[in-house]
């Protein structure tokens, strides 16, 4: 009896004291951090595997942005859109035509040596013009001559049959859609299709209907192919297309694939998928490539492909309207003798309009298109099965690696090894792009390691928190808060002060601005000043500058600070020659509306001066509120020289400095000039033009003209000077009349002498 009671009062203490050692163990900091990293990687891990539509979006997005930064290298192959565009429509009438005409293009392309022809087109409707149809619609019109009208109609072709007629006589591919909404109507398969491994009928989402061309025109094509595009897709973009189609019992391929097996006169195609020679089955059936002749290509696990794009090009289309022009024949022969041809729409209205990952919209064809081209090229993109397990691997090794970081080195060393981590993983993904079209997504790793170090951190820092209000408890009796205060945080104080850069300094201002304002409401010239201010802001930021502030209708910039721009003087004059074509751009649509209101002169002027020397830059102002600024005589004397573009009536002035150091830009001498608080004359020179300009032959005669020209003025030889001046002005844009006419007042004293 005592035994046992002495059993259980020793059970009962070991109890206790395993449940100290617990709770001790629980209010330590880094096994409550480690914790916290484990159920963090768990649900991370168990949130990548599970792939729901927001880790998709995130990882697509980043591939959208790799084929951004390195499109597929464009080749002339021999690929090509017949376009039925707005040329076509406008010469031909609108769409649907009568397929006689399709007939005729058929028939024409043809004789231009087309390889095949495809058509982005579904013809499910009867021809509307077909003679039979309008006898139909004649019969109960009472018309004259009814009798007679309704046997001519009889005795002339069927519209749809003669496009049959030439679909049978030409290498045509036709199009159908697979649809969900459940029907009969299957088109005939034309290809044969060998497997190896899987049977894809098992792989693929069967379709339950279809949309497709009449079984007159079907039954002459060549071969007929899926053009739908992949529903896996999100936001409307473009990534993947089917490169084949199942009703769960025949299985049809895609019309880019059609359209290759036909110019290549083969038969089938082959298909393979897991469990064939060579690829284990995993047990999750799943289709790996496919040949099509003497070419292969990678499929994802349900028969898509990836479409590596490159830009829309010109290059890629052919009007029909110039196909079918027999005196272009000789321009549109070698374009399209021997070519894969796909027909298709662009004209508004009737594009089916796509956004590719490079952005912008492309017909519908243009996808088909570039399918058969990365398939001619052999170039592809490719998502491997295998990447989704790494890049869960990648998702636990980068969090256990920062939250050991985290707990060894502290939260800001760890954070930085963790940038570089997530600098090396991007490299690392975009290294298996660039050089092996591999789409490996860093984005999810990375984040995941980033809220594996939040958790952590958070953990440590609440545990921090604890510490320090034990620390005030303790000490609070002997240290005085503030003291306190300190030992808890460092805190540091935002720094002010300057540094001596070389830069180039600009100032714009709106030349009559006072009666634009007294012509506009408050709100209109808010409106107004914030419709100019945009697109110069952007052409100075374009070209590297960094913006010091906008006064009232005015802005000043600068160059070479914060940031080092080596030839900022010329960057500067860039920037303002692009601001000179912003504004014409504005003026030229009456963005202000200045015409329609009725203005006198309803073009906005601008003033431009640029200077270039030292000056003190930095941020300014008190320790509560600052800004990044510079200060200087270059500034001064940059203001100055906008102020005298009015009187000189010259858009853009840049000082003999900045004259000095440019390259590529052209300038003409615009004289010196007294500025306000200057001893001594500066030379001022005007910015005609860009590289351009610079380089030709004209404006290299309008230099000496007008340097002749200026001569001729500070000599006193009236007649010379005229004449000079006369050249000057025909050589002349727009830009510099104002100038001229101001030097002809100087020109007129002379003559009189």
């Amino acid at each position: 009896m005592k035994a046992a009671t002495r059993l259980r009062n020793t059970l009962r203490v070991r109890t206790v004291l395993a449940w100290a050692r617990l709770r001790r163990l629980t209010r330590n900091k880094n096994l409550r951090a480690i914790g916290a990293a484990v159920v963090t990687l768990v649900l991370l891990a168990s949130l990548r595997a599970y792939d729901p539509r927001i880790v998709t979006e995130l990882k697509e997005r980043t591939f959208d942005t790799y084929q951004r930064l390195k499109p597929r290298a464009y080749t002339d192959l021999p690929v090509r859109i017949v376009d039925i565009d707005e040329a076509s429509i406008s010469e031909y009438g609108q769409w649907p035509w009568p397929r006689t005409r399709l007939a005729a293009l058929t028939r024409r392309l043809a004789d231009l040596g087309a390889g095949v022809v495809a058509y982005d087109v579904i013809f499910s409707e009867p021809d509307r013009t077909t003679p039979s149809r309008l006898a139909n619609d004649l019969k109960d019109s009472g018309a004259p001559d009814l009798d007679q009208t309704l046997k001519l109609l009889a005795n002339l072709p069927d519209h749809d049959q003669a496009f049959a007629d030439a679909i049978e006589n030409t290498g045509v591919v036709l199009g159908f859609a697979a649809t969900g909404a459940v029907n009969d109507k299957r088109p005939p398969v034309r290809a044969g299709v060998a497997f190896v491994g899987v049977n894809p009928a098992n792989v693929l989402a069967p379709f339950r209907g279809t949309v497709s061309s009449l079984p007159i025109l079907n039954q002459k094509a060549a071969g007929i192919g899926g053009i739908n595009l992949s529903s896996h897709d999100r936001g409307g973009i473009v990534r993947r297309v089917p490169m084949l189609f199942s009703d769960g019992a025949s299985i049809y391929p895609s019309l880019a694939i059609e359209a290759l097996r036909v110019a290549q006169s083969q038969k089938s195609i082959i298909v393979r998928g897991t469990g064939s020679s060579g690829d284990s089955d995993t047990g999750s059936a799943a289709l790996i490539d496919m040949r099509v002749g003497a070419f292969k290509l990678p499929l994802t696990s349900n028969g898509e492909s990836w479409v590596y794009f490159n830009r829309d090009r010109p290059q890629r289309y052919v009007s029909v309207k110039d196909i079918l022009d027999p005196a272009k024949e000789a321009t549109v022969k070698p374009l399209v003798d021997g070519a894969i041809v796909l027909v298709g729409a662009s004209a508004a209205g009737l594009m089916d309009s796509r956004t590719t990952p490079l952005g912008g919209s492309v017909p519908g064809v243009s996808v088909q298109a570039q399918v058969i081209e990365q398939i001619l090229a052999q170039d592809f993109i490719e998502r491997p099965d295998w990447a989704k397990g790494l890049e869960i691997v990648l998702t636990l090794l980068f969090g256990a690696l920062v939250a050991g970081l985290v707990l060894m080195f502290g939260a800001r060393f760890s954070f930085y090894a963790g940038v570089v981590g997530f600098v090396a993983g991007l490299a690392g993904s975009w290294i298996a792009f660039a050089h092996f079209r591999l789409l490996i997504d860093p984005i999810f790793p990375s984040l995941a390691a980033l809220t594996v170090y939040i958790a952590v951190e958070r953990v440590l820092h609440v545990a921090s928190d604890r510490e320090k209000k034990f620390v005030r408890q303790a000490f609070g009796q002997y240290l005085a808060p503030e003291l306190l205060t300190q030992l808890e945080n460092s805190p540091q104080g935002m720094r002010l002060g300057g540094a001596s850069r070389d830069i180039s300094v600009m100032f714009m201002d709106v030349r009559g601005f006072t009666p634009i304002s007294e012509a506009l409401t408050a709100t209109e010239l808010v409106d107004f000043i914030n419709t100019l201010l945009a697109p110069l802001s952007d052409a100075i930021q374009d070209e590297l500058g960094t913006i010091d502030k906008y006064i009232g209708d005015s802005i000043m910039a600068f160059w070479n600070a914060p940031a080092d721009v080596p030839d900022h003087a010329t960057r500067a004059c860039q920037a303002a020659l692009k601001m000179r074509e912003a504004l014409a751009a504005l003026n030229d649509a009456d963005v202000f509306e200045f015409s329609a209101r009725g203005f006198a002169d309803p073009r906005v002027r601008i003033g431009i001066g640029i200077n270039a020397g030292l000056a003190c830059v930095g941020n300014m102002g008190s320790q509560r509120r600052f800004n990044y600024s510079a200060m200087g005589d270059v500034v001064n004397v940059a203001a100055r020289i906008e102020s005298a573009s009015k009187t000189l009536d010259v858009d853009l002035l840049v000082s003999e400095d900045v004259a000095r150091r440019v390259r590529g830009i052209a300038l003409l001498e615009a004289g010196e000039i007294l500025l306000k608080g200057k001893s001594r004359p500066t030379k001022i020179y005007a910015i005609v033009g860009d590289d351009s300009v610079a380089a030709s032959p004209e404006f290299s005669e309008w230099r000496a003209r007008h340097g002749a020209l200026l001569a001729a003025i500070k000599a006193g030889e009236g007649l010379e000077a005229a004449a000079a001046l006369a050249r000057c002005q025909e050589l002349a844009g727009e830009d510099m009349q104002g100038f001229y006419r101001r030097l002809a007042e100087q020109i007129a004293p002379l003559h009189a002498t």
